[in-house]
Parts: structure tokens; C-alpha cells; sequence
């Protein structure tokens, strides 16, 4: 463009010293005319070339944007991909956790059906003893449960004269009715223990101390069980417990006693544990 023009320039330079005047300005105003397109059109020009500046810019951050979205949006479906496998886990753990729950309350509930169970026995053999004892004097023998064991004491004057490991004749009827119970509970052992005083045992003999007496005593009333009144002697323990168990610090009386400790076998706890797995009230 600037080439024609500065060659319409030179021509009218050339001719203008043999051309007309008239002539002369109608080239002037054809040059006028040919600056003004250049003019607009280098106006244009640069227009379009900040026009693409800007829109080349523009694209460039789109381009950004949309490959930071894209990045973004890949970030959140790994994320949602790994909140999926939590989740799906947390309900993994929560559902064992619940299941362990319930196992742990079914086997409370079971061990708390079976302990009923054994504490309503106890409480069956404690009115069947008090049943056929009732009418002894209360300080003489006392009917007792602790920790799911029955305890039956029995005073030392009840059963022996003092010094002495032989039972009397009032004892063996007292001990007669205690073998009617024990006799129609098979699925129970005991222990007969004697227990004495502090006052040492001086009366010599074959015996030697407390703990020869107590023992002797204890021996004493279970071969009268077993002998007289058919206990089972697989189900009985003879033991002596001397002075060491005592029950007052004032009263030796009180100490001098024979106990029979009624104990529930194990295995039948047991059982009464697998009777109560048994039971539709507990597994519904």
C-alpha cells in the first residue's frame, strides 16, 4: 500500500510540471483519499491484532480454568472413590461391632438366666432345710446363702460335748434331716467343715491340737451321713478349719460350730448356662 502511494507521489511530482492545473488536483485528491484508506485500514489492523492479544489471553485462561477443573473434578471422583471404600468399611466395622454387641448381651442375658436359675435352686434347698429344721432353736443352726453357696451352721453344743469329736444322740437327728434334703438334691456336693475356738486343745489323746479336733469332728458327722442316713460319700468333703475362720471376736461360742457348705457342681452351672441357650425367650 505505501508503495502505491509513494508512487502515485512521484508520478504527480513527475507530471506536475506538465500536466494541468485541474489534473494536478484531481491526483492530489485520489493520494488524499489513498492516505485515508491506509490510515483506516492500519486502524483496523491494530484493532484486530489487540482484539486476538486479548482473545489469545482469554483462551489461555479458559484453557487454565478447564484443565484445573478437569484436574479438580478427577481429584473429587478419586476422593468420592475413596469416601465410597470408608464408608463401605465404617458400615463393614459398624455392622461387626453391632453383631459383637449382641453377642456380648446374649451371653449376659444367658449367664443371668443361669444364674437365676442356680439362685432359685438355692432358694428351693434353703426352704426345703429350714422346712425340716424349723423347729430348732435359731441359735443352735443357722440357714444362710452367700455368693450362690448354702451354708448350714450348726453350734458345737448341738452337736458335741465339749472337748469332744463324738456326736450326740440329738445331733444325729438334726443330721438326719439335713441327709433327707441333700438326698433329694443328687446334683449337689458339699463340705462338712469343723471349726473350733482359740483356746488351745490340752485333753491330749490321739489328737493334738484345734485342727486335729476340728478335722476329727468334720470326719465325724460325715461318716454319720454316709453310714446312717446313705449319703453318697463321692459328693461329701470332710475338711477342718481349727480357730482360723472364726465368726466373732467376742463370743467363742459363736465359733465353735460345724458348717456344711452345700456347693452347686460346676458342670450342672454349666448346664443350666446351655438349658438357658435353649430357651426361645432368650434366642428370639
Amino acid at each position: 500500500m505505501k508503495k502505491m502511494i509513494l508512487g502515485v507521489l512521484g508520478v504527480t511530482l513527475l507530471l506536475s510540471s506538465c500536466v494541468s492545473q485541474k489534473k494536478y488536483a484531481e491526483l492530489e485528491a485520489k493520494a488524499k483519499e489513498a492516505q485515508d484508506l491506509l490510515n483506516s485500514a492500519t486502524v483496523k489492523l491494530n484493532t484486530c491484532l489487540e482484539e486476538k492479544a486479548t482473545a489469545t489471553s482469554r483462551m489461555q485462561t479458559l484453557e487454565d480454568q478447564n484443565a484445573f477443573l478437569k484436574a479438580n473434578n478427577q481429584e473429587l471422583i478419586n476422593n468420592m472413590g475413596n469416601l465410597t471404600t470408608l464408608t463401605t468399611k465404617g458400615a463393614e466395622n459398624l455392622e461387626k461391632s453391632l453383631e459383637s454387641l449382641q453377642e456380648k448381651d446374649l451371653t449376659i442375658r444367658k449367664l443371668n438366666d443361669a444364674i437365676t436359675r442356680r439362685d432359685s435352686v438355692n432358694l428351693s434347698l434353703v426352704q426345703s432345710l429350714k422346712g425340716v429344721l424349723g423347729n430348732l432353736d435359731d441359735e443352735d443352726i443357722e440357714i444362710s446363702v452367700e455368693k450362690g453357696v448354702v451354708f448350714v451352721s450348726i453350734s458345737d453344743k448341738l452337736l458335741f460335748r465339749s472337748g469332744s469329736y463324738n456326736v450326740t444322740k440329738k445331733a444325729k437327728t438334726v443330721l438326719g434331716k439335713v441327709a433327707q434334703v441333700v438326698n433329694n438334691k443328687p446334683d449337689f456336693e458339699f463340705m462338712v467343715e469343723g471349726h473350733t475356738d482359740d483356746v488351745p486343745y490340752t485333753k491330749g489323746g490321739v489328737l493334738l491340737d484345734n485342727w486335729d479336733l476340728s478335722t476329727k469332728r468334720a470326719t465325724s458327722v460325715v461318716r454319720i451321713l454316709q453310714n446312717d442316713y446313705g449319703v453318697d460319700p463321692k459328693r461329701m468333703t470332710a475338711a477342718g478349719r481349727a480357730e482360723y475362720v472364726p465368726v466373732s471376736a467376742t463370743e467363742k461360742s459363736k465359733n465353735r460350730r460345724t458348717r456344711i457348705v452345700v456347693l452347686p457342681k460346676i458342670d450342672q452351672f454349666y448346664s443350666m448356662i446351655e438349658e438357658g441357650m435353649k430357651d426361645p425367650a432368650i434366642n428370639k
